[in-house]
């Protein structure tokens, strides 16, 4: 069986779930891996055969994605050319992580695509939504990377197509402390910002990973470190609790740790507003921008709030099987009989010539 296996490069969650899932597809077949985007700060660890620019989101400095620069990086030329030269016919299953171009190189093509991710999983009906729905945002994420089945992850499990998230063997195999500091990654913000309206808690030890630095700076209780992926995840390890936007796999990551969880979804993004939701109806304390206005609320957190409780088992396997049993399996016979006709065609053609 020959599979292509598409990740979205916005943010490291897709990544650090594509590290587990790899090995499994492997098992069922010749694996080729694609990634688009730009924003991710973490190494897969596999051979990558396609590299494309695709659709990138642009993180801004003020709580959200950047709409203006996202608009100047986006060339849709591109994306065409992209789709186009992408041979999805060469596979007998394509899988999606909310990856565009597969996706769309998929719907020319007429070929099924498998969706994977944490944004299928927040369109399912069973799955809470935010009070105000943002139409726009709620369309972008459907339209995005187009997928004809889907199966996804969420903090809880909705049916059989909805399992909890996939945890990394680096995390699960980590030791677990409290050292009593917060460790805080909020991407969409700027230090100026983040230090503003955390050195308010002066009784807290602040641990902020930030984008936007490129050295260790100590302000008040506020330590600033560049984003490094390993400093960050044992930062979270031996920590009280995390703030962070509410992507999916930070604040998964952090539920498994049992750590107190503060998020603050990222504006424009609607699959981040559906995730608060759902952490929302789970106890995880959710606000909406980082501001004075919610002080109260970060305090009562500090102070008051409990690690909420999740069981997030290893179904990695077994998810990866059934996708392949169910939608691999038909696709590699089907493929084998157009290939098969095909050359019968070819024969019948030499012959009568």
């Amino acid at each position: 069986m020959k599979i292509l296996y598409a990740i979205q490069g916005t943010g490291n969650g897709h990544l650090t779930r594509a590290m587990e899932i790899i090995p499994y597809l492997q098992q069922h077949g010749e694996t080729d891996i694609l990634i688009s985007g730009t924003q991710s700060n973490i190494e897969l660890g596999y051979p990558v055969k396609y590299r494309f620019n695709g659709l990138s989101f642009v993180f801004g400095k003020k709580g959200g994605v950047d709409l203006w620069n996202t608009y100047l990086k986006m060339n849709s030329k591109l994306l065409m050319q992209e789709v186009k030269k992408l041979p999805v016919e060469e596979y007998d299953l394509v899988i999606s992580d909310f990856e565009p171009v597969s996706a769309w190189a998929c719907k020319r093509a007429n070929k099924p695509c498998i969706g994977l991710s944490n944004q299928v999983a927040t369109l399912h009906p069973k799955a809470p939504k935010p009070k105000k729905i943002d139409l726009l945002g709620k369309l972008v994420l459907e339209r995005y990377a187009p997928t004809t089945h889907n199966y996804g992850m969420h903090f809880q499990a909705l049916d059989a197509t909805v399992y909890t998230p996939i945890i990394r063997k680096q995390v699960r195999e980590l030791k677990l402390t409290n050292e009593r500091h917060y460790t805080v990654y909020l991407p969409s913000y700027d230090n100026e910002r983040i230090v503003k309206n955390l050195r308010r808690f002066k009784h807290i030890d602040w641990q902020v990973f930030s984008k936007h630095s490129s050295r260790v700076t100590i302000v008040d209780n506020i330590t600033l470190h560049p984003l490094d992926p390993e400093k960050f995840l044992h930062s979270m390890a031996s920590a009280e609790g995390v703030m962070c936007n509410a992507g999916f796999g930070t604040t998964s990551e952090a539920l498994f740790m049992q750590k107190k969880l503060l998020v603050i979804p990222m504006k424009t993004q609607f699959e981040q507003y559906c995730n608060a939701a759902m952490l929302n109806t789970m106890g995880v304390a959710v606000i909406k921008k980082l501001k004075k206005k919610h002080a109260e609320k970060i305090h009562t957190w500090l102070d008051e709030e409990q690690p909420v409780k999740v069981n997030y088992p290893d179904l990695t396997k077994q998810l990866v099987d059934t996708l392949v049993r169910v939608h691999g399996n038909k696709a590699k016979a089907l493929n084998a009989q157009r290939t098969k006709s095909g050359a019968a065609s070819k024969r019948l053609a030499t012959h009568a010539s």
